[in-house]
């Protein structure tokens, strides 16, 4: 990695602004304009989100700091000041999540006929039925424990809600301490019966109020609620590890005992209470957070579930079904004469799912192999691979262990793939395999040929229904003979000795598009007009950023749409006055990453798994590949990056300053956020049509070299020249 050319203070901490992208999605729970439990919904996304900040970013930092590590980034801070920083912010962030909660969405919510009540406020009215809940449901499985030479503090795992007490007993001089913990069986949310209106209470609050039920004989001084959050990171040494599958089951066994990292309690906690957790946690005061109600604002989103209040809740969207999945077949033949694109979850993922269920019960179908990074619980996905390879199909599955949160149901898939007979790998060793890639082997009578899925998104459709992701089906020659090659790398190592048309990371994607940034920029020195258009996750990598700052200098002009972290100072004089950034929060997650060239005037399109991140781009296994065909190539352009690009509801734009700002009403270009002008689309899209209509004229296949490739006739340009 070269050295910064620019100084320390034109980059972004990423930790720093990871907390500035939480507070957008922070700011959704805000807007009145969503419905009132979609509010709540986000408002427990942010708490989830800020979960695993600290499991992960913050015990990473917490850790360089004692062991006295410094490798500050383009940016400068050291380990120690990142640390002070992320409190500071987190710490901020705490007050606005409970102002909100206390002062806004919970009296709201009991406007609407909701209520989610804290003990005192009820007890008076429902102590019988909470008494008897408390009887019935709570006491048989709570185990309390007084901390003292024969009982030491309990091992508590990662984020298990507790109620801590300070408890006296007779003959005994001092107050001990004692500590319950609360199982995760128990619902967080306990429905009050006989309530006029629907009523809830946080079950941590049920048992903190009845705490001296808990501790019979003992005198209660003072008590509250807490958390420990604890590092959740998986250390694995892959090259030393004899199986790579034990190594991971045996890391999540750990996970759980990681080192403390955070302490949250209840605003009401003694300080000798608080004192006494912090101790026994091994944390310093600035990783204490002290908060004014739950201290789990996730648990809110049981309430989401449980409540059954349409009319507080966006109303139900239903994606586009494409003619290629209706009635659940999929037509490779109609694939054969041309690309298929899809804008999830506005066009329906049974599109994809249909593809390989279709691929599992084809006679002509031999091979099926797929790249598995998140796929949920419950996969029709893997159901298909299973079924494919029962049949005696070859079934390879590159199953990435080490999905973050995701591993032991990874594991599980594993498992039952190898018990159906899939062959499966773990990808590289040291690398992360991020990529979403499915490849299907079809006997055509005088050949074999290949269809491939192409995708920003992973295989799971549950997740396909609220991240906005784009797909491409295709059955390209040179485009899948790419694919079979990243396959064939990720089981055997071999590396193709040039690509069609895919950028595969970590080899072949950051000196490619760091070279396509350059041709901008010399085509803006030229005089002549230059302009650049990414839509990414995140922005951290130091040699696209000063790339970036290199073009805006030279007269390049950029958009970029960074939902999350983004390490660039945008619109700054001399620097980046030419560059804008701007940021989706809404309905969906915003997920597909897009990055678009002018190149002249042949504009040049590539799409896939990789952010503009140090970790995407030297650390995982990462494709982006061309649309090559021009009609989709455009649509991409002007029917989903061109909205973004308009002055609309939801898009926040990156000020010089460092701030997000909602952008103007009077500069909308009309009241409907981007996500709603995708959803209206799908609305009128006629079922079982193709989402981009057909060309002019059918496409053709033609002979070269006893090879076959396709050729696109229909109007709107050339095809675009290899990406590198």
């Amino acid at each position: 990695m070269s050295h910064p050319r620019y100084p320390s203070d034109a980059y972004v901490n990423r930790e720093l602004s990871w907390i500035d992208f939480n507070r957008r999605v922070l700011d959704e729970a805000r807007d009145p304009s969503n419905p009132l439990l979609e509010r709540l919904k986000f408002l427990a996304i942010s708490a989830n989100n800020l979960d695993e900040f600290f499991e992960i970013r913050v015990s990473g930092l917490h850790q360089a700091v004692l062991g006295d590590v410094e490798d500050p980034g383009p940016d400068a801070l050291t380990s120690n000041e990142q640390l002070r920083g992320v409190c500071d912010k987190a710490r901020a962030f705490y007050a606005d999540q409970y102002e909100l909660w206390n002062g806004k969405l919970r009296p709201e919510l009991a406007a609407a006929g909701l209520h989610i009540g804290a003990v005192p406020d009820l007890f008076r009215e429902h102590e019988p039925e909470l008494v008897a809940y408390l009887e019935d449901r709570l006491l048989p499985v709570l185990t309390p424990i007084v901390i003292d030479p024969a009982h030491p503090f309990p091992r508590i795992e990662n984020k298990a809600l507790c109620v801590g007490a300070l408890l006296k007993r007779p003959g005994i001089k001092g107050a001990r301490l004692g500590v319950v913990t609360v199982p995760r069986v128990l619902p967080r949310l306990v429905a009050v019966k006989g309530a006029e209106n629907t009523t809830y209470v946080f079950v941590g609050e049920l048992v903190k109020h009845f705490i001296a039920r808990v501790f019979p004989g003992c005198d209660v001084v003072a008590t509250a609620e807490f958390r420990i959050t604890r590092n959740s990171d998986l250390y694995i040494d892959e090259d030393g590890a004899q199986n790579l599958l034990d190594a991971v089951n045996e890391a999540l066994r750990e996970r759980k005992k990681g080192d403390p990292v955070r302490l949250e309690i209840g605003d009401d906690a003694a300080q000798q209470l608080e004192s006494m957790l912090m101790e026994a946690a091994d944390l310093t005061p600035d990783l204490v957070f002290r908060v004014p109600g739950p201290v789990n604002l996730h648990r809110l989103m049981t309430a989401y579930g449980l409540v059954n209040r349409p009319d507080l809740k966006f109303p139900t969207f239903v994606p586009a079904e494409p003619g290629w999945s209706k009635n659940g077949k999929f037509s490779f033949e109609r694939l054969a004469t041309r690309d298929v694109l899809l804008h999830h979850p506005f066009d329906s993922f049974n599109t994809i799912s249909a593809f390989l269920a279709a691929a599992a019960l084809d006679p002509q179908v031999h091979a099926i192999k797929v790249t598995l990074y998140r796929t949920g619980d419950d996969s029709p996905i893997v159901d298909a691979l299973k079924k494919a390879a029962r049949a005696g199909k070859q079934v390879t599955a590159i199953v990435e262990l080490k999905a973050r949160f995701d591993e032991a149901t990874n594991i599980q898939w594993v498992r039952q793939l190898e018990d159906a007979g899939a062959q499966v790998a773990y990808g590289v060793v040291g690398l992360k395999t991020h990529c979403k890639l499915a490849l299907v082997v079809r006997d055509e009578g005088e050949r074999f040929v290949r269809y491939a899925h192409l995708g920003t998104g992973n295989y799971n459709p549950a997740t396909a229904r609220v991240y906005t992701d784009v797909s491409l089906l295709t059955a390209d020659e040179s485009l899948t003979l790419d694919v079979a090659n990243v396959f064939n790398l990720l089981t055997s190592f071999s590396r193709p000795e040039s690509w069609n048309h895919l950028l595969v990371a970590p080899d072949c994607m950051l000196t490619p598009l760091l070279r396509l940034i350059e041709a901008e920029t010399k085509e803006a020195r030229a005089g002549r007009p230059a302009r650049i258009i990414a839509k990414t996750n995140g922005l951290v990598d130091r040699d696209i950023i000063d790339a970036l700052y290199d073009a805006s200098c030279a007269g390049v002009d950029v958009d970029l749409i960074v939902r999350g972290i983004c390490s660039l100072r945008a619109g700054v004089p001399g620097l980046s006055e030419r560059i804008r950034v701007r940021s989706m929060v809404g309905r969906f997650l915003e997920h597909s990453r897009i990055y678009w060239f002018l190149r002249g005037g042949t504009p040049g399109v590539w799409v896939g798994s990789a952010d503009l991140m140090t970790r995407n781009m030297r650390g995982r296994v990462e494709v982006l590949f061309p649309i090559l065909d021009p009609l989709l190539a455009r649509h991409i352009r002007s029917d989903i990056l061109g909205v973004y690009l308009e002055d609309r509801p939801k898009i926040r734009e990156l000020g010089a300053d460092g701030i997000y700002r909602v952008l103007p009403t009077d500069a909308w270009t009309d009241g409907r956020d981007p996500h709603t002008i995708f959803m209206a689309r799908a609305a009128q899209q006629p079922e079982g049509t193709a989402p981009i209509p057909p060309p002019a004229h059918k496409p053709r296949r033609t002979r070269t070299g006893g090879s076959r490739r396709r050729t696109t006739t229909g109007s709107g340009g050339t095809e675009p020249p290899r990406g590198g």
